[in-house]
């Protein structure tokens, strides 16, 4: 690959988060958007220079898992503090703080892990931090480290039983200390908090949305891209959809998709592609017919990581193929996120340090010579659903559940065959249509059939059978890293079981798989 198209549709009002190792940082930019401001997280080692070239209108440090006064404990540029920029430490933030301006921070015999009653004091009912917050409310905390003494600069704005300091706010500069963490649930008016901090004290005006987004980013796609070609791969999802839309309304017929039919997308995939990206958004758009070619690779293989790796390996040779024929391309471009730059280090100020390329056609070769264009690689997922809708996308293509990348080839257990394949289509539209029909496609997060090896018998009329089992998957879950099964009311197990049955040849039983991950996985392979 080449080099990465710069994305200049970052808003003019941002505010950053500063990541000293927080299982939160990712929520509190979660929450800051949710104000309608922009919010990026950055390395704990940014420069002062750094910031001041990023013009922040607040700076939020997040919590972390070290002990301030530990030797190898993560650090601050100190001038960032001089700079005049209204900061919220948070826990460990609040903590550093302190350090900093001189008081004092120890361990703590009365740990506080959990929920607790925070009480403002006099100062702190006045204070805009909190604003229209009742004089006790509960908060959730997470430490073993608490600030025991601060210089005279700063105010002690509440307390908690055992926390004698949890928050402050310097007397002449705007610097404010939590103990306690806004960004979660458990904390219920923690949203609040954030929004006082963001909109009343880093004076902000809020107007961040979709709209703005998909319009800023529009124009910057023009202005980057100019006349040049783009090729975008298109595999069903929500991801490289949205890119496609994005892209099509910035340079029109200049962006060529690419869908690699193999044979292992859910029923009726390829056409809604089709649909989708030559009659609403008129792009030039390339299905490669490939089911023989992938079909034939995957005779005889049982295992799953062999699947994975011979349908990785013939993707990346069918769509080079494809894009070598598309004359004068310069741009590639990619459905990456920003969970994904977070994780992967992609960010020039990220926390971490390795970039990976893995998402809608990732893992391609390096001799590719093509620039990439990641115009959602500053959304989560949410977002990228909202943006969807607000470019024109249909329901049905901006809320369909994610699908793995080897398709439903993992999800038809031991060896793939076209007969297999087809009769899992048929009984994974079954699962999808009775959950949509039932009000809960939204609330489940997976839902999904998977075909299994085994052979059961069964009586169908006056017949004897033995055929095949369909083993139906749902869950629920926010991060995909833990996931709960679904509870499905038993009423629409009993419809999915009867349709299957009825309706998709070879099939006399289906089961519910009502194990959690982990310890297992959403997949089946």
């Amino acid at each position: 690959m080449k080099d990465r198209v710069k994305n200049t549709a970052i808003a003019s009002e941002k505010i950053l988060v500063l990541d000293f190792g927080s299982q939160y940082a990712q929520l509190i930019a979660r929450r800051v958007r949710e104000c309608q401001v922009f919010c990026q997280l950055v390395r704990h080692t940014i420069t002062a220079e750094r910031i001041q070239e990023l013009a922040p209108k607040g700076i939020i440090l997040s919590g972390g898992p070290s002990s301030v006064y530990e030797e190898d404990a993560p650090e601050i540029d100190p001038r960032i503090f001089q700079l005049g920029i209204p900061i919220l430490g948070i826990c460990y933030g609040m903590q550093l703080i302190t350090m900093h301006f001189g008081g004092a921070v120890e361990a703590v015999a009365n740990r506080e892990y959990g929920r607790a009653f925070l009480d403002l004091d006099e100062r702190g009912i006045k204070d805009p931090l909190f604003d229209g917050i009742t004089e006790r409310i509960q908060v959730w905390m997470s430490h073993g480290d608490q600030v025991s003494g601060v210089s005279g600069d700063f105010e002690t704005l509440a307390t908690t039983k055992t926390c004698p300091i949890a928050s402050f706010v310097h007397k002449k500069l705007p610097i404010y200390g939590i103990q306690f963490h806004p960004e979660v649930t458990h904390t219920p008016e923690g949203t609040k908090i954030i929004a006082n901090f963001v909109r009343s004290i880093c004076k902000t005006a809020g107007e961040w949305t979709m709209g703005s987004f998909a319009r800023e980013t529009i124009a910057s796609l023009k202005e980057e891209i100019g006349s040049k070609k783009v090729i975008c791969g298109l595999s069903g999802g929500v991801d490289s959809a949205v890119v496609a839309a994005l892209l099509s309304k910035a340079i029109g017929d200049q962006l060529s998709c690419i869908c690699v039919d193999n044979g292992l997308l859910r029923k009726g995939e390829v056409d809604s592609i089709r649909r989708e990206f030559t009659k609403h958004f008129k792009t030039n758009l390339r299905v490669i017919e490939a089911e023989d070619l992938f079909l034939n690779a995957l005779k005889g293989i049982l295992d799953p990581q062999e699947k994975r790796r011979t349908i990785g390996h013939l993707f990346i040779k069918c769509f080079s193929d494809a894009a070598s024929e598309i004359e004068d391309a310069v741009f590639l471009a990619q459905g990456t996120l920003y969970p994904d730059v977070i994780e992967s280090g992609g960010a020039k100020d990220g926390p971490a340090s390795t970039i990976k390329l893995h998402h809608n056609v990732g893992g391609l070769p390096k001799d590719l010579e093509f620039t990439l264009v990641e115009p959602l690689r500053d959304l989560f997922k949410d977002e990228v659903r909202r943006l969807g809708l607000e470019l024109g996308l249909p329901e049905d293509i901006v809320w369909r559940h994610p699908f793995p990348g080897p398709g439903l080839a993992v999800r038809c257990l031991g060896e793939v065959e076209k007969g297999k394949l087809d009769s899992l289509r048929e009984a994974d539209a079954i699962v999808v249509d009775e959950i949509k029909a039932a009000g809960l496609y939204r609330i489940t997060s997976q839902s999904f059939a998977v075909l299994l090896p085994v052979q059961s018998v069964g009586v169908m009329g006056d017949g004897r059978t033995y055929e095949n089992v369909i083993a139906v998957r749902s869950v629920s879950t926010e991060d995909f890293m833990t996931a709960d099964w679904s509870h499905l009311p038993y009423e629409l197990l009993a419809r999915i079981s009867t349709r299957i049955i009825n309706e998709v040849s070879g099939i006399n039983r289906v089961v519910y798989d009502i194990s959690s991950k982990p310890p297992a996985t959403i997949e089946w392979e």
